[in-house]
């Protein structure tokens, strides 16, 4: 299968202002709030669900809530995988025990493509129960994961600026992005692997800005060492003419 899976920091870096943006606030109401509450018609945000956020942001978009830790990641991303069945607001509960029949197809096989066409143009997102239940008591965590998905699906759309993409998005029970599947009409970009190589760019990203910290740090102190021993020899100077009574 092909990842699809760049390093491109340009892209990454465009991402992370989105999701910066996302995350920003305006008047009070985030960037979430605002694109929500616009599509849904309200005034009034402060109670909406992450389900709410989600469907108002994406109309249209699927809605499951299930436990998807069960699944073995090296199942994600099989070509045979069911992405498909999730992509109902009433997803069959065995889709988490799924289990390959047989030998993978390639992704050109007629079946796997009939899957990935039926995907493109639907986003759908998986929450699990426990998650969800935070997220009830805690709409800044709610706001929060929504500008996360906002972002990877930000991303996705800068690495692959085809429209006409399929997006399938589960969470874990801290609201991170576990596992994911991006179909195209030219591609598709699935999970264990997928998420590693992001996960591998962001501390790409992180270490570069360390180590742009550490060299501005490294700057100030010697600009602080220049100026202490420039001081120091004027103090040197001034000992010396007293000594020879110039200054007094």
């Amino acid at each position: 299968m092909d990842f699809g899976v760049t390093g491109n920091l340009g892209g990454y870096y465009l991402a992370e202002q989105y999701r910066k943006n996302a995350a920003g606030k305006s008047d009070g109401v985030s960037f979430a709030e605002l694109a929500a509450a616009k599509a849904a018609g309200q005034s009034d945000v402060s109670g909406m669900s992450f389900k709410d956020m989600w469907q108002a942001r994406y109309p249209g978009a699927y809605y499951n809530v299930m436990d998807t830790s069960r699944i073995d990641g090296s199942l994600w991303g099989r070509n045979d995988y069911p992405w498909d069945k999730y992509f109902s607001n009433n997803a069959d509960d065995s889709v988490l025990d799924w289990k390959p029949s047989g030998a993978e197809p390639a992704m050109l096989d007629s079946k796997v493509q009939a899957k990935i066409n039926s995907t493109i143009g639907k986003k759908a997102i998986v929450v699990p129960p426990e998650l969800e239940e935070k997220m009830k008591n805690d709409p800044e965590l709610a706001k929060s994961v929504m500008a996360k998905v906002e972002g990877f699906i930000a991303e996705q759309d800068i690495m692959n600026p085809n429209p006409r993409k399929g997006y399938l998005i589960a969470l874990d029970e801290n609201g991170d992005i576990a596992h994911a599947c991006v179909t195209s009409e030219k591609m598709s970009v699935s999970s264990a692997e997928f998420i590693e190589a992001r996960k591998a760019r962001e501390a790409k990203h992180a270490e570069y800005e360390r180590l742009a910290e550490e060299s501005a740090l490294k700057r100030k102190m010697l600009e602080q060492e220049v100026d202490r021993r420039f001081y120091q020899s004027k103090a040197v100077s001034a000992t010396a003419y007293e000594a020879v009574g110039i200054l007094k």
